[in-house]
């Protein structure tokens, strides 16, 4: 499946060194769900997705249900049954996929380390859900994510309590300098959305300024889905969660790469890399269902954080 690699992934594998690598490891990708990873879904009650906006912006989203609220039968596409009744939709997601109907979706179990990408394609939005045709799928390895166990999780109440802004200041730059989690979204044009992880200690997003993030990039699966996309699309978005709170912050902005910068401090763990976010605008809710977290444990991969 080398081919499915488009020109930006192959120039970001070509820079980092690491195209061999990537030719190996695209071997666990197929176009259906694995058979071990459908009852993986079908019992998480969370779900990242990204999805692109009418004007070509990209959002990260997070969706929250009881266990079987995503899942996929035969592997060739995914459930996402939430109703009408209880979409939040003041978060894009719900308008995005309206307009342009790409969708990544990460699904992932912040207790067990464990996550399985899936990119596809709307085919279905009623009053009862929206069902996802299946183009690639593959699991990512556990680094980097801080263990976090749900303790409990209510009812769906919308509309919620939301805040909208361009500039990074006041509660949002708190959640920002707190943050050890991140939800990331990117868009190929052909190759459509994705929907990825970062993780990393307290402090690892640095604000810039009051409309920039810089954020290093710590050793992958070298297939550079992310950064390739960053490369012939500089569109993206981010969901930062604030657990304590169960609010969500979304930013929509532009994303460039920095290739081989000086690093002393080894916040990017080696590969002195990091990409920096330039924010268009932001979101900030309160999730739809009350959600407690039990704080377990950090990854002990992170790098160091100066």
């Amino acid at each position: 499946m080398n081919d499915s690699f488009h020109a930006g992934e192959r120039e970001a594998q070509q820079r980092a060194g690491e195209t061999a690598i990537a030719d190996r490891n695209i071997s666990v990708m197929t176009d259906k769900v694995i058979g071990g990873a459908r009852p993986f879904i079908a019992k998480l009650f969370m779900a990242v997705v990204g999805s692109t906006d009418a004007d070509g912006r990209v959002w990260a989203s997070l969706l929250f249900g009881k266990p079987g609220f995503v899942q996929t039968n035969d592997g060739s596409s995914v459930l996402i049954n939430i109703p009408q009744q209880e979409r939040d939709l003041s978060d894009p997601f719900w308008s995005n996929i309206q307009a342009i109907p790409d969708i990544g979706m990460l699904f992932i179990e912040l207790g067990s380390r464990r996550r399985y990408r899936v990119n596809g394609k709307l085919s279905r939005l009623d009053a009862e859900g929206a069902e996802v045709a299946i183009r690639e799928a593959y699991p990512n390895c556990p680094k980097y994510i801080q263990r976090r166990q749900l303790r409990r999780m209510g009812e769906p109440v919308v509309p919620v309590q939301t805040a909208h802004g361009t500039v990074l200041r006041g509660p949002v730059e708190q959640i920002i300098q707190q943050a050890d989690t991140l939800f990331l979204a990117s868009r190929h044009d052909s190759a459509g959305a994705d929907a990825s992880h970062r993780g990393g200690k307290p402090g690892f997003i640095k604000q810039v300024d009051e409309n920039t993030l810089r954020i290093p990039d710590y050793d992958g699966n070298s297939l550079f889905n992310t950064l390739g996309n960053f490369h012939v699309n500089p569109n993206a978005g981010l969901c930062i969660p604030d657990f304590e709170r169960g609010q969500l912050l979304q930013l929509t902005g532009a994303a460039t790469v920095l290739w081989h910068q000086e690093d002393p401090h080894n916040e990017t763990g080696g590969t002195k890399r990091y990409w920096e976010f330039k924010v268009a605008r932001w979101i900030l809710r309160d999730t739809p269902q009350q959600v407690e977290w039990e704080y377990l444990d950090a990854s002990p991969f992170n790098p160091a954080v100066s």
